[in-house]
């Protein structure tokens, strides 16, 4: 750990986790709970519940949870130990220094050494830009090709690499780094027969920034016609392209409306150049959940600006189906007739394209007018293609009245009978046909943790999937009467439940309750490092098991989870129990079990 749990409670203590999370979305009281649409996904009904008495929070719809260190971390994509710190310094915690193991110490260091080496790097190519010989051709690509300003330039960073194979090794290794590091940083390869041969060579650079300001990597545009045209430094400890979104760090301050998305990183930098410093591109990758996730995080809507021709057309298809999947409105710029953004800027300027963001289309009408280009209208047969395929897109819009509205006005538009386009529209719908073409990382873990749960003989939690689900309850009913603990403290106990998940859980807070007469569900989070595990925990210790629940109902459900949960220890026991003095007291403790009474 980077901090003890000392510290680490602190902050979990000065931080309520109401004013935290109210402080990103909009939280309503409700019974002994806040509650709010789901920050992490698409709804419409709030699922997302907070729990002021048990400092957690819990989402019933898309299964994430866990306390004020988790919802911080997940929302800002940040480590632990950053979340820590970022916690500390809302609550005015002054931290001590950090101490770390060894191995954490040398990976963190491992990732600032990395990032030492990207700026140096970014420095050396600025430099050669504005100061060689050679820099002048990539200059003169910047500013006579591209019209961008020097301070454009400059505010970018933009550099060039020089024509010599291996220009950036020679400074670099000058500088005191390694081959190992240089070989790691994505910047050279490192070979026995050639040694260092630089990644980057007479390419004009474009320097790739974290979310933070921090170079990570760097993106080459070739002076010439060799192939590829574009380059972006490979994944590393420090980059991954597909959770990184080119001039995010400039963009999430913007004072404009949403986010511009655009293909390339030159197509941004010419769009924040004309006053569009909401510009973002993803980079040498297609858009992915990552990246629309980072956008919900700032924004709830979207301005595509992909590329006019066949493959750009295709691409703003996928955005839109990913982008509606986490609950991003999507609308799209006509930048006929020409190709990009910057081609569009340059020719008509920054005013033309400001009017064309303001009647930009929804992303469900472009569809529709995109289908209707792709089918030929005066064809019967293409006619009803194009009907039917407008239908399915229709379906997959999850409120009656925004779906209803499109409905009227394509059919309005195209000629479609109104009733004949609803009629198939809600047909998709129940038959099931209107499944996204894209499937979210948690719709897939969610789906494989119910087969999981059915699976026969699982026993990674206690005894089995039924094991499994009657160790869930029974911790949960702790958390949620404490007093039980007491009462059942020559009944049952954290070695009932077998090892894994639930036994650890049952651990934690069977001795906080001995230690201090209450329970803290939120410090049992921090237990877990793995995400997966500490929503699996946050669901089990926020689930309200009282609701719609008499007192005799929940009494004959908590006697029934009891008895199960230790008869199926006591039947493991005497599998496994050889001393037959034993084995007799086993045989007498479950004839008590069986006439057991709890009574809350």
């Amino acid at each position: 750990m980077y901090y003890s749990d000392d510290v680490i409670n602190e902050v979990l203590a000065r931080n309520d986790i109401v004013d935290v999370i109210g402080g990103y979305a909009s939280l309503r009281k409700k019974g002994s709970n806040y509650e709010a649409c789901c920050p992490f996904h698409h709804e419409k009904t709030p699922s997302f519940k907070v729990n002021r008495e048990k400092q957690m929070y819990h989402c019933f719809g898309c299964g994430v949870g866990g306390n004020v260190f988790t919802f911080v971390m997940e929302y800002e994509n940040l480590n632990f130990p950053e979340a820590v710190e970022r916690l500390a310094e809302r609550a005015g915690i002054q931290l001590p220094e950090k101490s770390m193991s060894a191995q954490e110490r040398s990976r963190e260091q491992y990732k600032i050494t990395l990032k030492e080496m990207n700026k140096t790097a970014a420095a050396y190519f600025h430099y050669i830009l504005k100061h060689s010989q050679n820099g002048q051709r990539a200059y003169g690509y910047f500013r006579d090709t591209r019209g961008l300003t020097d301070d454009t330039i400059n505010k970018f960073a933009l550099g060039y690499s020089d024509i010599y194979k291996d220009d950036l090794y020679r400074y670099m290794r000058s500088k005191g780094y390694t081959d190992e590091q240089l070989k790691q940083s994505g910047l050279v390869d490192i070979s026995e027969r050639d040694g260092g041969v630089d990644k980057f060579w007479n390419r004009a650079m474009i320097p790739i920034l974290d979310i933070n300001g921090k170079v990570i990597a760097f993106g080459g545009r070739v002076l010439g016609d060799g192939k590829p045209k574009y380059i972006n430094t490979s994944d590393t400890a420090v980059f991954d392209k597909s959770h990184t979104l080119f001039a995010m760090n400039i963009a999430r301050r913007s004072r404009r409306k949403g986010f511009i998305c655009c293909e390339g990183y030159m197509d941004v930098i010419s769009m924040h150049q004309a006053g569009f410093d909401n510009a973002v591109a993803s980079l040498g990758t297609a858009f992915t959940f990552g990246h629309a996730n980072i956008i919900k995080r700032y924004a709830d809507e979207v301005y595509l600006a992909y590329d006019s021709d066949g493959a750009g057309v295709a691409a703003t298809k996928k955005v839109i189906a990913i982008l509606r999947e986490v609950g991003v409105g999507v609308r799209v710029i006509n930048m006929r007739p020409y190709k990009d953004p910057d081609e569009f800027i340059r020719n008509l300027g920054s005013e033309a394209f400001e009017a064309r963001i303001q009647k930009a289309e929804s992303g469900m009408m472009f569809l529709a007018r995109i289908y209707s280009e792709e089918y030929d209208q005066s064809d019967p047969g293409e006619r009803t293609k194009f009907q039917n395929q407008i239908a399915r897109e229709l379906s997959y819009i999850e409120d009656v009245l925004e779906r209803n509205n499109y409905i009227d006005s394509i059919a309005a538009k195209y000629s479609i009978n109104r009733d004949a386009l609803a009629d198939k529209v809600h047909g998709y719908g129940v038959a099931g046909a209107a499944k996204p073409e894209v499937v979210t990382r948690e719709q897939q873990r969610l789906e494989e943790q119910r087969q999981s749960d059915e699976r026969p003989g699982r026993t990674s939690g206690s005894h089995g999937a039924n094991g499994n689900k009657t160790a869930r309850l029974l911790l949960t009913w702790l958390v949620n009467e404490p007093k039980l603990f007491s009462q059942l403290a020559d009944v049952v106990n954290e070695k009932d439940f077998e090892e894994g998940i639930y036994r650890t859980v049952a651990a934690k807070l069977f001795d906080q309750y001995r230690e201090t007469g209450k329970v803290t569900p939120a410090i049992v989070v921090n237990t877990f490092q793995d995400v997966e595990e500490q929503r699996l925990v946050a669901e089990m210790l926020q689930t309200d098991l009282m609701i719609d629940m008499s007192e005799e109902e929940a009494c004959n459900a908590v006697t029934e989870v009891v008895r199960k949960i230790k008869l199926a220890s006591i039947k493991k026991q005497l599998e496994e129990e050889n001393d037959m003095q034993r084995v007799q007291e086993l045989i007498k403790e479950r004839k008590k079990i069986e006439k057991i009474r709890v009574i809350i």
